[in-house]
């Protein structure tokens, strides 16, 4: 069983307006009070409006939906204490002042006076799965198998419509904003680990990007771990609804690592990749979505059952696959994160969204 780990960053918002507030150093400061937090789990992010998350090694998604929640609720506790309100949304959906500092590093300093637009602009929030692999080389394999199925995993976690006070158009607002960075997107297709190495430390010697941190893929290698690191998905606001993508992500990894099982759909070209990642992060699932067993657009329950059908044999083998059915049909039916966001604005307004995304980040669920 390969294990798995969950990053996930979140907005401290204002309680009444839902307005970014650059409070992170007092909320991180408040949380380290905390019994239930350990050194290191909570940190900062690029700006001082957002905090990340990191769960411990897991080997079960019990495991790691408990240490999601827990974490999620300590810091909730600590935001509130501090006068906001913790959300776990992909982009901030109002912001009535920009731009919110950047968080005082030398690192992020330095990201801001490369490109001072983009950086005020980061108030988005994404989730990203570590699956453990053996090795480089196997994680070479595991990023290769996964591209095609990038697109799919960003529609269904889709959780950014809302971008300061109007609708986007788009289900996840986050990909087109990360994607504006250089080396973003779906991830090229490398021969082996060699191959890896030598093209990212190319990249790095050029002086084209400062470092490997700054290759934005959705998926990569992990240099500080013998992770693979899959970062399509926005945040989601529920806990249960991270628990379902972490699965799926490391089903797959499984899959792929497989020598018995052959791949699961065809690969494809980079242009269609990039184009369909485009297009599931403006339809989502409320639309029609690429399916990557035929390359061709059907209803996002087609393409969502392709991925379930693919990776059944290795959710029966960890006894999730009933979690798993289950969490994805009720994504499918009740919306994800981009629809229950628009379908709570119309029905209540911008003080009933703001309180939806706080209260199911925290673990009230509606």
């Amino acid at each position: 069983m390969l294990t798995i780990g969950v990053e996930e960053e979140y907005l401290l918002v204002s309680p009444a307006t839902g307005v970014p507030v650059a409070r992170a150093a007092q909320v991180l400061a408040a949380a380290g009070l905390h019994p239930a937090v350990e050194h290191g789990e909570v940190q900062h992010e690029l700006l001082q409006a957002q905090l990340e998350v990191a769960t411990p090694v897991c080997r079960g998604l019990d495991e790691l939906g408990g240490h999601l929640l827990r974490l999620r609720h300590c810091l909730s506790d600590a935001a509130e204490a501090c006068g906001c309100r913790l959300a776990a949304c992909g982009s901030a959906p109002f912001t009535d002042r920009l731009p919110v500092p950047v968080t005082p590093s030398v690192r992020y300093r330095r990201m801001r006076r490369d490109a001072p637009a983009l950086t005020d602009e980061q108030l988005i929030n994404g989730m990203h799965v570590h699956i453990g692999v053996p090795g480089r080389a196997e994680g070479v394999a595991v990023l290769n198998g996964l591209r095609s199925w990038l697109p799919v995993l960003t529609a269904l976690s889709a959780n950014s419509p809302l971008w300061r006070g109007r609708d986007t158009g788009f289900a996840s607002w986050r990909t087109v904003v990360f994607g504006r960075w250089p080396a973003s997107g779906v991830p090229p297709f490398f021969a082996d680990a060699a191959d890896y190495d030598r093209r990212i430390h190319r990249l790095v010697a050029t002086g084209l990007v400062r470092d490997t941190g700054q290759l934005y893929w959705q998926a990569r290698l992990s240099e500080r771990y013998p992770t693979i690191e899959v970062r399509a998905m926005d945040v989601q606001m529920r806990a249960d609804e991270a628990v379902l993508l972490a699965g799926l992500v490391r089903a797959l990894a499984t899959r792929i690592l497989d020598p018995d099982r052959p791949a699961a759909v065809p690969s494809a070209p980079p242009e269609l990749l990039q184009t369909a990642a485009w297009y599931a992060a403006r339809h989502g699932i409320a639309e029609r979505l690429p399916d990557p067993a035929t390359g061709t657009l059907g209803p996002a329950s087609e393409a969502a059952g392709t991925l379930l059908a693919a990776v059944g044999p290795e959710l029966r083998a960890t006894g999730d696959l009933e979690r798993i059915d289950e969490a994805l049909r009720r994504l499918l039916t009740g919306g994800n994160g981009a629809v229950r966001q628009r379908r709570r604005l119309r029905q209540t307004g911008r003080k009933g969204l703001v309180r939806m995304i706080t209260d199911e980040t925290g673990g009230v669920l509606l």
